[in-house]
């Protein structure tokens, strides 16, 4: 999905500056970067060009589409973004520091001495479209919708896991309180994970009510007996919930008016909205439309944007950026560059294959470290990536503050990766130019199917490098195109040999239980490749579980340790995010953490001339 881990305790406010190196623009109109070097914001423009649209319609270029838009079932990063404008949480990332910000609540909670509970007060604006309050009963039934057994939501599930029950305060009908069973890392940041439904739009019978946390969690109750939860969560996890725009309900400033798969998706800003007031920059509605334009093919999004009929992208390839920023025109018209972010690619193994669809090719960590050390990092980074990203050396993003500095990057070697391969007993035995081994008394050619996303160029470029360069040696990889959410699906399902991807992690301490610990393995997750064991998982329960961060820090550098060792992943590269805007819009900053723009905040200038946009 997505692995955004955005964790803070409220005990743990960190000091992230020192860990960050200062964000390097060369573009003249920059007004200042941040002393805390997460956000760049540009100068607005002194005057408004005559040919720049005046329409107030910002059209965003994308190059993928969110797998759905159902508010609990989804993994995509797309999804995620959109939802930053139609729903809303009751905490979030706070974009300018590293800290999180209250959203639906009027502050962060009071957390009892224990640490296990977090009382909360709901802001009295929050209305529904249909006119009724936010209530301390939508919030209880978000959570329980989430941990109900039978909803199709396995990637967000570890992270609930420690909610033992929310109480309505008897007095005060605003508040509520969380008890936790742990002092977990996430208690307050996973509310960033949850847009908040409206009971009475996805239960109007108030079923949920009627079931229990503790009942959620008692692996002897049996949800699929019980033929009330059964028909509402068949109801509820329909897909019509996430792709028909008349069934979508938030509480964010826009709504989806129009989505056309393969096309484009449109949000539209609410009339007469609660946010309508607020001085929160989070809470602005600048542009009238936010068009969501897909656009895969390099040479058409160059038109588009030489045509200025792009006003943003956060997604385009480096080479298509660079030849961009080759021209004049572009410059004049949009602010445009190259930002830090927490996100990495990599190569995934299938560590736990079935033996039967999927080879046992990747069980042994020799072969897993060979294939390392024959991926031509350097050549890739200068073909696809046109040398501006930095090699991603373990499972921590390198801006963390807990990221391991002393992990060892593999580089290119193909004279040790042979003997290794070699010393593994795969050898060409029939001299037909492809390794081979018994395995389980069957002879096994070392070959298999490499995974990519088709709807980006850039990885039909990564694959095709890496399988040119691994037969080289004997071993066949065969680049094998799969939309995202089939490549998902059968990362999940653990239906794949190899496959490339990417994640996305955020500016606080790492939880790694969603990749790694094998639960994440059994049930579905995100620990695609199988890693792990009980001592890794007692490790990452550690981790979990300690809130200081001088203490935590040598647990989470052991931790990327034994991944580097282990190699489930070829790590490699630390992406850089490519961010354009048109400079028709004012009010813009460019973020290192995830979106990078956010759109909302854009606004239109009213009239021609200077704009004093500056104040936050």
């Amino acid at each position: 999905m997505r692995n955004k881990q955005i964790c803070l305790l409220l005990t743990v406010v960190l000091s992230l500056s020192s860990c960050f190196k200062r964000n390097e623009v060369s573009n003249n109109d920059v007004n200042e970067v941040s002393d805390s070097v997460l956000f760049t914001r540009y100068q607005d423009a002194p005057y408004f060009k005559p040919e720049w649209s005046k329409e107030n319609t910002l059209v965003y270029h994308v190059i993928a589409e969110a797998d759905n838009l159902h508010p609990t079932n989804g993994t995509s990063y797309m999804r995620s973004e959109i939802m930053l404008y139609t729903q809303k949480f009751l905490v979030q990332t706070d974009m300018f520091q590293p800290q999180l910000r209250p959203d639906l609540v009027k502050s962060l909670p009071l957390i009892s001495k224990d640490g296990l509970s977090y009382t909360y007060e709901l802001r009295d604006e929050p209305k529904w479209d249909d006119g009724s309050p936010l209530s301390v009963d939508d919030v209880i039934f978000t959570m329980k919708a989430h941990k109900c057994p039978l909803v199709n939501n396995p990637t967000l599930k570890p992270y609930i896991s420690d909610i033992a029950d929310i109480k309505a305060d008897e007095k005060n009908n605003r508040m509520f309180t969380v008890r936790m069973k742990k002092n977990y890392l996430l208690n307050v940041a996973l509310w960033g994970d949850f847009g908040i439904m409206q009971r009475s739009f996805f239960d109007a019978e108030n079923v949920l009510s009627r079931f229990s946390f503790q009942q959620f969690d008692d692996t002897t109750f049996d949800a699929k007996r019980n033929s009330e939860l059964i028909a509402w969560a068949d109801k509820f996890n329909s897909p019509e919930n996430g792709t028909d725009p008349q069934l979508f309900n938030g509480l964010g400033m826009y709504k989806v008016s129009v989505w056309e798969p393969g096309v484009q998706l449109v949000l539209i800003k609410k009339k007469n909205h609660w946010t309508s007031t607020s001085a929160s920059l989070y809470e602005q509605a600048g542009p009238e439309k936010i068009v969501f334009k897909l656009n895969r093919e390099t040479a058409s999004q160059i038109l588009e944007f030489k045509s200025q009929n792009y006003d943003a992208s956060a997604t385009l390839s480096a080479k298509t950026l660079i030849e961009l920023k080759s021209d004049s025109v572009f410059n004049t018209n949009y602010n445009a560059n190259f930002t830090d972010q927490y996100t990495f690619t990599y190569a995934a193994f299938n560590m736990k294959p079935d033996g039967i669809n999927h080879k046992k090719c990747f069980t042994d960590v020799s072969v897993r470290k060979a294939l390392a050390m024959l991926v031509p990092y350097d050549e890739i980074n200068d073909v696809v990536n046109k040398g501006k990203y930095k090699r991603q050396i373990g499972p921590y993003a390198y801006l963390k503050k807990d990221f391991n500095t002393d992990l060892q990057a593999v580089f290119y070697n193909e004279k040790q990766a042979i003997k290794l391969l070699d010393d593994a007993g795969w050898k060409d035995t029939d001299a037909d130019g492809i390794r081979d081994k018994i395995i389980d008394g069957q002879k096994l050619q070392l070959a298999f199917k490499l995974n990519y996303f088709v709807e980006v160029p850039d990885w039909k470029d990564f694959a095709v490098m890496i399988s040119q360069s691994f037969e080289k040696v004997g071993v066949r990889a065969e680049p094998n195109p799969l939309d995202r959410v089939t490549l998902f699906a059968d990362a999940r399902n653990h239906n794949f040999d190899m496959m490339l991807s990417a994640w996305s992690q955020g500016n606080f301490p790492e939880d790694p239980s969603q990749l790694w610990h094998t639960e994440s393995w059994l049930n579905n997750g995100s620990n695609y490749t199988g890693f792990g064991n009980a001592q890794t998982d007692a490790l990452i329960d550690s981790i979990r579980y300690q809130v200081d961060d001088d203490m935590r820090a040598p647990l989470s550098k052991r931790f990327q340790q034994i991944v580097v060792d282990e190699q489930p992943y070829i790590f490699l590269f630390a992406s850089m995010r490519r961010i354009a805007c048109h400079k028709r819009w004012s009010n813009t900053y460019f973020f290192f953490d995830k979106p990078g723009l956010l759109l909302n905040t854009l606004q239109l200038p009213n009239v021609v001339g200077k704009q004093d946009n500056t104040s936050m």
